[in-house]
């Protein structure tokens, strides 16, 4: 255990993260690997799904979302699911191999009153079923988060996107300062952090430094680490964004990897654009989760059967409801 608490740091420089994210390929996944090796299993991978539970009519901004009121994208408004909807989705998402539930609804603050109830006692209900539970719904208030955490919540998630400085670009609804707070909010409460960010924003490689500096020296790092990458929907503001270089998702993987030890780092949106090779490198590069299932939200996502076929081809397998809970050290 020294060894693996020598390596965890939160003092992490932009100068240090840039050296590491821009070091030869072989040198920078061999490190990723021996980083990943010392606090998880190298053959293994979790399962997540994620349900959008409120979809669309959002009054956010984000440049990426189709789900935004600010843009035509043909997302039909649909609102809060029942109890017994989401429970048969986590139901079906469990018998597909996923370990965790992830909720998402369209809001930019979450509800009070009865609709509030209703997210409560879905977290209840698929907790019971032995699933991790991560909910995205928005900024909370103190009284929320802790009653997320009395239902069972396992984590909630709360990205930071991309780098303050090139935050104002994309979002300019709320500010960066608003998410940091939610995920104190969070933190206060007992619950875990999920938080990562995007690629392909028209970003340069010095906001991706400063949004792995910015997960990288929170203490402790988010136990849940998504990168995501742009999914291009036509309506958005992002619709013609080029596309990112495969490499430059694998780096940001892997040096999430190493900044990060003993978080879950997720390979999330935009893995139906990848080729099998460049998913295997993405796992070679340290991601240990992946979403499963026909959708993110809104999005479409790789197919099941591709993805057990995938694992079978790697010798990987989906990581199991009987291990260990949760996230970090494994």
């Amino acid at each position: 255990m020294g060894e693996e608490r020598a390596l965890i740091r939160y003092d992490w420089t932009l100068e240090e993260i840039e050296a590491i994210y821009t070091s030869p390929l072989p040198e920078l996944i061999f490190r990723a690997q021996q980083v990943h090796r010392c606090f998880h299993r190298a053959d293994e991978v979790q399962g997540c799904a994620l349900l959008s539970i409120k979809t669309g009519g959002c009054p956010e901004d984000c440049a990426y979302c189709p789900q935004s009121a600010h843009y035509r994208t043909g997302i039909v408004r649909t609102e809060l699911l029942s109890v017994e909807e989401v429970v048969a989705a986590a139901r079906m998402a469990r018998a597909q191999g996923a370990t965790r539930f992830c909720m998402g609804a369209a809001w930019r603050e979450v509800p009070s009153g009865p609709t509030f109830a209703r997210v409560l006692e879905m977290v209840r209900r698929v907790r019971a079923l032995g699933l991790e539970v991560c909910c995205t719904l928005g900024m909370l208030t103190e009284e929320q988060a802790r009653a997320l955490a009395a239902a069972g919540l396992t984590a909630y998630n709360h990205n930071l996107d991309t780098s303050p400085e090139y935050y104002g670009r994309i979002i300019t609804t709320r500010t960066y300062r608003d998410r940091l707070a939610t995920l104190e909010r969070v933190r206060r409460a007992g619950i875990r952090v999920c938080c990562g960010g995007i690629i392909g924003m028209g970003e340069s490689r010095w906001d991706r430094y400063r949004l792995l500096e910015q997960l990288a020296t929170q203490r402790p790092h988010p136990e849940s680490v998504p990168i995501n990458l742009l999914v291009r929907v036509v309506g958005t503001p992002l619709a013609d964004a080029p596309p990112v270089d495969v490499f430059e998702l694998v780096r940001m993987i892997a040096t999430a990897r190493i900044l990060m030890p003993a978080s879950m780092v997720r390979l999330s949106a935009g893995r139906l654009s990848l080729s099998d090779e460049a998913q295997a490198l993405c796992l070679l590069a340290g991601a240990n989760s992946i979403f499963i299932g026909e959708r993110l939200l809104t999005t479409p996502n790789s197919p099941p059967d591709r993805d057990r076929a995938l694992l079978a081809r790697l010798g990987m397998r989906l990581r199991d409801l009987a291990s260990r809970d949760g996230d970090g050290i494994a």
